[in-house]
């Protein structure tokens, strides 16, 4: 919220996808007691209170969260943090357990799950009915998935913000052990965040092996970009379903990806992996990756938002034939 980000093009491209194949849709008014509809699709974890007021409505209510850090987490920590749901929701009050929100997958008509891992996590960590989780990953926009072939050029690229989970300065750090040349497209959150400042700082310092100019607003411009790039590189410690990620695949870019679960259930064998770690051990990994990318084969076309709507307006369908 009030931010930047993957989270900022999923809702708007999947709004206006939708209307494109005919669904009326309109942001949730909360305050007003006279709006109408048939579904109520919440981005993120849906209060319980407004998932149980949507209901009485006769709204189908469906939850679109993203488990990103929960996602990202191995599993000794997931076992333990549902040991620690289980034990909170015993000994605090059921008002205290209810300001977590986490009735809200079970009571929900349906989920929706970018990846097979975090649909798996829904119903594990958060109980919700395995016949109501669907797996609708984001698409692409179709400039990416129709932009022309180009020459590779000598740089990694990697796009996003700016930020410490994406672990831009890392990248760079190892990108500059390697002495390979990677290209960061983004910017961070403000102008005085430190992580931010960090980034500045190290691109200064190596201007020939760290190119940057800035985010690149425009689309056909940054699918050029992909297009042009000799491979894309990620290094997330906490993802859901990248957006970046899916351009460059529709780019044809091939791609390097922290290795966590999000990555492994979206590409399989088509990406190459890095454990994280830090960037003198990743180094030699980027190298290594640099020397075999154009010799790689590219990843998968993801699917178009439209394809996303589509899929969406089943659900939606199912839903509201219960009724009947």
């Amino acid at each position: 919220m009030l931010a930047h980000g993957g989270g900022q093009i999923q809702i708007e491209q999947t709004k206006a996808a939708l209307e494109k194949i005919g669904v009326s849709v309109e942001p949730l008014r909360w305050w007003d007691d006279q709006q109408t509809g048939d579904v109520l699709q919440h981005f993120g974890r849906i209060p319980t209170n407004v998932l149980l007021a949507a209901q009485r409505k006769g709204m189908k209510v469906i939850v679109a969260d993203l488990l990103t850090e929960a996602g990202s987490r191995s599993g000794a920590r997931l076992k333990s943090q549902k040991i620690g749901q289980r034990i909170l929701a015993r000994v605090l009050p059921r008002s205290m357990v209810m300001s977590f929100n986490w009735d809200s997958y079970l009571l929900a008509d349906a989920c929706i799950a970018l990846t097979p891992w975090e649909a798996y996590l829904m119903t594990e960590l958060f109980h919700a009915p395995p016949a109501r989780v669907h797996v609708v990953p984001n698409g692409v926009e179709e400039v990416f998935l129709n932009s022309p072939p180009a020459q590779r050029g000598p740089w990694l690229v990697c796009t996003g913000t700016i930020a410490e989970r994406k672990r831009v300065v890392e990248l760079a750090e190892a990108a500059v052990l390697a002495k390979t040349p990677l290209w960061i497209i983004g910017k961070p959150y403000s102008e005085t965040d430190p992580y931010g400042q960090r980034f500045l700082d190290l691109a200064g310092r190596h201007p020939l092996i760290i190119r940057y100019e800035g985010p690149v607003s425009d689309r056909v411009k940054l699918a050029q970009a992909y297009r042009s790039a000799r491979g894309f590189a990620l290094l997330s410690t906490i993802e859901s379903l990248s957006l970046s990620a899916l351009e460059a695949a529709a780019c044809e870019c091939p791609l390097l990806l922290a290795d966590l679960p999000w990555a492994r259930t979206t590409f399989g064998k088509n990406a190459t992996y890095c454990p994280i770690a830090s960037p003198s051990r990743s180094a030699s990994v980027l190298k290594s990756f640099y020397e075999a990318a154009p010799n790689l084969q590219p990843p998968p076309k993801p699917a178009t938002w439209l394809d996303v709507a589509r899929q969406l307006k089943e659900i939606y369908a199912s839903l509201l034939n219960t009724l009947q």
